[in-house]
C-alpha cells in the first residue's frame, strides 16, 4: 500500500495512514469502525483507498441525503447500517430573527474560534429562516452548554432529530473550466474571472480557505471533490479533471456559488 501515498497530495499523508489504520482495525476485529467527519475531498480519498480492500466496504452519512461532510463506517460487507450508528448529533440555533441575520461565515468562524477541531462537526443547514448544526454525538453537550453566541448574536443550541433536518438552499452552477495549471490561484481566478494577480493576492491575505481551512499557499495543488472558498466571491467544488487540451492546458469540470 506504500505507493498510495503517490497519488495524493503530502499534506493528505496523515489523513491516509490514519485512514489506512482504520481499514486495517475493521477487517482484522470484524467489527464496524466510524471515523470523524470528512470533507468531500477526504470522503474521495477514503473511497479510493476502501476499493483496494475486498473485507470491509465504507458507508458515509451526515445526517441529510446531500451531506457535504459526512462521516464514515467502516464495516464488514455483511453489516447494514442505520442512521444511529454514525453517532450524530442535530442542533437547530434558535436567535432573535427580528433583530438579527445569520451568515454561514459567522456561524463558522464561531466553530473555529470556539478551539474544537472542525472534524467534529458536520454541516451548517440554511432553509427557510431556519440555521441547524450537526456535531458528532461525542460533542453535543459541550456544544449546547458553551456555544451561546454567533458573533455578538445570543444564540441557543436546541437538540432536534435527524428528521427535523432541512434541506440547505445552495445554488451550485456547473462550469467548465481551461486552466493553465492545477494550482490554487489559478482555480480561483478562472473560476471568478479574476486575473491571476488578484487570485494570488486573495489567497496571500487570507481570504480563500481549501477544504474549509485557510491557507497562504497560491501553489497549492488542487484535486477531485476539493471545496475552495474565496471570501466575498463565492465557492468552488471540482467534479472532474478531464485531462490536457491539444494546448497543454487543464480541462476541469467545477461547480460555482457565487456570492
Amino acid at each position: 500500500m506504500a505507493d498510495v501515498y503517490q497519488h495524493f497530495r503530502k499534506d493528505e499523508a496523515p489523513f491516509i495512514a490514519a485512514f489506512l489504520d482504520q481499514i486495517e482495525t475493521a477487517a482484522t476485529e470484524y467489527r464496524p469502525v466510524l471515523t470523524d467527519f470528512l470533507d468531500p475531498r477526504q470522503a474521495y480519498i477514503a473511497q479510493t483507498l476502501i476499493g483496494q480492500n475486498d473485507a470491509v466496504r465504507l458507508h458515509l452519512f451526515g445526517g441529510i441525503h446531500a451531506a457535504e461532510r459526512v462521516r464514515g463506517l467502516i464495516a464488514p460487507d455483511y453489516f447494514v447500517p442505520t442512521d444511529s450508528d454514525y453517532e450524530l448529533a442535530a442542533f437547530e440555533i434558535k436567535y432573535p430573527e427580528k433583530f438579527a441575520e445569520l451568515h454561514h461565515s459567522q456561524v463558522l468562524g464561531t466553530i473555529a474560534n470556539a478551539g474544537i477541531a472542525r472534524e467534529q462537526f458536520g454541516d451548517i443547514l440554511a432553509a427557510g429562516g431556519h440555521w441547524q448544526l450537526l456535531t458528532t454525538a461525542s460533542m453535543a453537550d459541550w456544544v449546547e452548554s458553551n456555544i451561546t453566541r454567533i458573533g455578538k448574536i445570543a444564540v441557543r443550541l436546541v437538540p432536534i432529530d435527524l428528521d427535523a433536518l432541512v434541506v440547505p438552499e445552495v445554488d451550485w452552477e456547473a462550469a467548465s473550466l481551461t486552466m493553465t495549471s492545477l494550482r490554487l490561484d489559478s482555480l480561483v481566478g478562472h473560476a471568478f474571472n479574476l486575473s491571476r494577480a488578484r487570485a494570488k493576492h486573495l489567497v496571500d491575505t487570507e481570504k480563500v480557505r481549501l477544504n474549509f481551512a485557510e491557507t497562504t499557499a497560491p501553489d497549492a495543488a488542487v484535486g477531485l471533490e476539493d471545496i475552495v472558498s474565496v471570501r466575498g466571491f463565492g465557492r468552488v467544488r471540482v467534479r472532474a479533471l478531464l485531462g490536457l487540451t491539444k494546448k497543454g492546458k487543464q480541462h476541469v469540470d467545477v461547480e460555482i456559488i457565487h456570492k
